[in-house]
């Protein structure tokens, strides 16, 4: 496998342990880098790293400082913060197993493929995804990283497994003190019919590469656009970046018939294919 592992170690399962290595499974999305640039010489704007008194120093003599007093600072250099003492460095540990509908799909963070570190760990690996696939369970775990120390699920894909880094429960905001203002009522019954009918005239299978990144392109666009005319202001939108707002009245049941008609009306004006043709015989030649 050419791809360098994030993470090794073994997975331990009560007295059960299995060598895995784990690996990204999403990669940066496209994007486009801009420089900062000083505008009257057209040069690139730089960074120095400088201490007062003393100027830029070199990248080498630089370490991660604790402040424990105004301007006292414990120094650590790399090695030493690698080095912290962690059973989960080198081991993920599957402390509990729960249902996948028990955590809320706002805790996921980022995911990884799991695999087998060698032949000799296939087995058990297998036995391990199967038995999670049969009891529909997930595994959690915690597992330290890249300078972190993550709560992880452990779930079957395929012939591997997931694993995916999970965020605390203080790094995530109560929903409640955002939604409490939204009322308790319950909607008519032929307006949620209405909604499910149209949400089931738009229902099909997720197919991600059907979407595509159309700010990078229109970015692009705009950026030929500017060369083409050799640097000169461009703006594309002339509209008012201001909200939009809905009208005071809002009949809903007349929109959601509207919106049911309109798929109905786009399916009919479909040109249809006409038969085609078949070749008129050669008239002879008098």
């Amino acid at each position: 496998m050419a791809a360098r592992p994030t993470w090794r170690g073994i997975i331990k399962l009560a007295l059960v342990s299995i060598p895995v290595e784990i690996y990204p499974a999403t990669r940066a999305g496209r994007s486009i880098a801009f420089h900062q640039v000083h505008e009257p010489s057209g040069q690139r704007v730089r960074y120095e790293k400088v201490v007062p008194g003393i100027g830029p120093v070199d990248r080498d003599d630089i370490l991660k400082g604790y402040e424990v007093d105004k301007g006292e600072y414990v120094l650590l250099d790399p090695e030493e913060i690698e080095k912290v003492k962690l059973e989960s460095r080198k081991t993920l540990e599957l402390s509990q197993f729960v249902d996948l509908s028990d955590i809320d799909p706002i805790y996921y963070d980022k995911p990884y493929f799991v695999v087998p570190a060698d032949d000799l760990a296939e087995e058990a690996f297998v036995v391990l995804r199967e038995a999670l696939k049969r009891t529909k369970k997930v595994g959690i775990g915690q597992l330290a990283m890249r300078g972190q120390e993550y709560v992880v699920s452990l779930k079957p894909c395929g012939r591997g497994m997931v694993l995916e880094t999970l965020r605390y429960a203080d790094e995530v905001h109560k929903a409640s003190s955002y939604f409490r203002d939204i009322g308790d009522s319950k909607p008519e019954a032929d307006l949620l019919e209405m909604a499910e009918a149209l949400i089931e005239k738009k229902a099909g299978d997720f197919d991600a590469a059907t979407f595509h990144n159309r700010y990078i392109e229109a970015l692009q666009g705009l950026i030929a656009e500017k060369i083409k005319k050799k640097g000169k202001r461009v703006i594309q939108d002339r509209s008012s970046d201001a909200v939009p707002k809905g009208s005071n009245v809002v009949d809903l049941m007349a929109a959601l018939k509207k919106s049911i008609e309109s798929g109905d009306s786009a399916k009919k004006s479909e040109p249809r294919k006409a038969p085609a043709k078949k070749a008129a015989p050669a008239r002879k030649r008098a």
